[in-house]
């Protein structure tokens, strides 16, 4: 275990994660800030980058586990992302459907706001989010961050606005 809230625990995801994470994954509605749901094949790519992160960096997005049924219901984490000519650390999260509008994702990033400056003493972390994507801004305003800067990043064949909210430690 790598965090953990009152109704939370977040951990490391593993390969027995992987039908979890088709749930999140392959849901049109889910992922429509990616322009759609993945491919079984995108899925698997997705979880090994994380396991690279968790070897390379001892963090990445962790599988977000619901205490009381021990079910993964999403992932929430940092990561290194790449902004405009920097690496930056983002907190960045996903959540199945069937649990949105339940507080879970700002109770998670909160989580990993904390740790970000306690653990890895960073000086600020971001969360980077495509314009249109309104309940994910409201996450992280709620996270104390603002925004503070803007791009435009190409993914799938499409130009996407993205916008960077930042906190500070």
């Amino acid at each position: 275990m790598k965090l953990e809230t009152e109704r939370l625990y977040m951990r490391e995801m593993n390969q027995g994660d992987f039908d979890s994470l088709c749930k999140i994954l392959q849901d049109e509605e889910t992922m429509y800030a990616y322009e759609g749901a993945f491919s079984e094949d995108e899925v698997q790519e997705w979880l090994d980058r994380q396991i690279c992160r968790y070897q390379k960096w001892n963090f990445g997005l962790w599988a977000v586990i619901l205490k009381e049924s021990d079910e993964m219901i999403g992932q929430c984490g940092l990561t290194m992302q790449p902004w405009k000519d920097e690496e930056v650390l983002e907190i960045g999260y996903l959540f199945e459907k069937s649990h949105w509008h339940n507080g879970y994702a700002i109770e998670a990033a909160e989580a990993c706001k904390k740790y970000a400056f306690e653990i890895l003493e960073a000086d600020e972390v971001c969360s980077i989010i495509r314009n249109t994507n309104i309940a994910s801004q409201n996450v992280a305003i709620r996270n104390g961050m603002i925004m503070t800067d803007k791009c435009t990043k190409h993914y799938r064949g499409v130009d996407m606005p993205h916008y960077r909210y930042v906190v500070y430690r």
